[in-house]
């Protein structure tokens, strides 16, 4: 059975149903979510906010007024000069949002987006913002979103599981690792932990049976394993038995239904060109084309990391080269789902752990907690708009302020979840995804 990876999958249809929130709190909009998670924190001053008064000021003394007293990663204690927007912005699509020119090809998807400019976060450094924005709060162990869907809702897939991890790396920034926790279970059951795919050769390792073992010899062999452990779980009466139970099953079935998956013959060149690749060549792309397989299959929740966007020098150069990198797959991925007929229930949210300063660092940008960009598109959502806005010189986000808590009430209440309804009992206390927090945007739904 090979690897931890596998020890951590089930099925939630054999282990009650279609998942916790059964029925649903009200119609859902989407049945899936598709994540593109752009780790290093993108400069929304380089892509999503364009800042006129920043650009006047280049070079010129940040005005105390904003920063005194505030907290800043590496750029504390130093003095602190304006660095204007590095690209141009256009106005795109018929809505005319506004768009910076590093995205040529998203440009032409603008009346899709639904544009937030007015994120704030509570982390200023990358591995606790990493696990506020996936787990709702700052200390590590928590759940993850992706963890809180599949105990939720279940998996419509029998054969993969609810939550799927991808990654890749690109050639700019400073690549941090991204721990693995921020795919955890926490204390939810251990069957709903995310499970990391690897974007090149086998996505899962051992999933394929050693020279002379058959299907029916493995079968056997998992017939037997469970009927020990179900005599033993009549002894201890302990529940992860049961998990084990079904993470034999899942990864009997991951067998067969993975390789499938990573075949990709029954892909169209015309599908190749248009995300960029061929596939199975670690890129961003070639887990953008997986993503929209991975969705095709019944998986709730997909999430892609890019770890490419810690600019603290260089933002001009670098931020180009990485977008290029993204631009044409998350394009592809909002073009393919239209037309295999996904687009209409799957929601894509891009966006980053926190933005980056409108001070220099050098000639890149500082973590920046107070203010970012991100970006909604499919099922639910309302495109061509573009939500709240950040002062002048893009620190603080100003109106219609969104929290991450906001984030994830609003990404729950388009899979039919009530935040407030979604609980789990541990140690004492009832918690959820939004914790005590959280309100629903309804400004970007349709």
């Amino acid at each position: 059975m090979g690897t931890l990876a596998l020890a951590s999958l089930a099925d939630p249809k054999v282990l009650g149903g279609s998942g916790t929130v059964n029925p649903l709190h009200h119609p859902a909009k989407v049945k899936r979510v598709i994540y593109l998670y752009m780790a290093g924190g993108a400069s929304h001053l380089e892509t999503f906010d364009y800042k006129p008064k920043l650009a006047e000021m280049n070079g010129k003394p940040m005005p105390e007024s904003f920063t005194k007293g505030q907290p800043i990663a590496q750029l504390q204690g130093r003095g602190l000069t304006c660095l204007g927007p590095q690209h141009p912005f256009k106005k795109c699509g018929q809505s005319g949002q506004e768009i910076s020119t590093i995205f040529p090809k998203l440009a032409t998807v603008a009346d899709d987006l639904a544009i937030i400019r007015s994120l704030k976060t509570e982390a200023i450094n990358h591995d606790p913002a990493h696990t506020f924005m996936n787990t709702g709060t700052l200390i590590s162990g928590r759940p993850s979103m992706g963890s809180w869907l599949w105990y939720g809702l279940g998996s419509e897939s029998e054969s993969l599981p609810g939550f799927v991890v991808l990654t890749s790396t690109g050639t700019s920034g400073q690549q941090q690792p991204i721990a693995q926790r921020q795919w955890h279970s926490g204390f939810l059951p251990s069957q709903f932990q995310g499970v990391h795919f690897r974007s090149k050769g086998d996505p899962v390792l051992y999933v394929g049976n050693p020279g002379g073992v058959t299907p029916e010899r493995q079968r056997d062999v998992i017939d037997a394993t469970n009927e020990l452990n179900r005599q033993f779980d009549k002894s201890v009466d302990d529940p992860e038995i049961a998990t084990r139970i079904s993470q034999y099953e899942m990864a009997f079935r991951m067998q067969t239904s993975v390789p499938g998956l990573m075949d990709l013959k029954d892909e169209t060149k015309e599908t190749f060109d248009l995300y960029g690749t061929k596939g199975g060549d670690g890129s961003f792309a070639s887990n953008c084309l997986l993503a929209r397989r991975l969705a095709q299959r019944g998986v709730r929740f997909i999430q892609l990391y890019h770890r490419d966007w810690d600019h603290h020098g260089g933002v001009q150069k670098q931020i180009e080269v990485v977008a290029k990198e993204v631009d044409q797959p998350m394009t592809a991925l909002i073009t393919d789902l239209k037309r295999t007929g996904l687009w209409k229930d799957t929601l894509v949210i891009w966006g980053s752990e926190f933005g980056r300063t409108p001070m220099a660092q050098g000639n890149g940008r500082d973590h920046h907690m107070k203010a970012f960009s991100m970006w909604m598109a499919g099922g639910g959502i309302k495109g061509g708009v573009t939500h709240g806005e950040t002062d002048e010189f893009g620190y603080n986000a100003v109106k219609d302020v969104v929290t991450v808590h906001d984030m994830h009430a609003t990404m729950l209440h388009l899979l039919g979840i009530d935040h407030e309804k979604l609980t789990f009992r541990f140690q004492g206390r009832d918690f959820r995804l939004t914790d005590v927090h959280g309100k629903v945007v309804k400004e970007v739904l349709a």
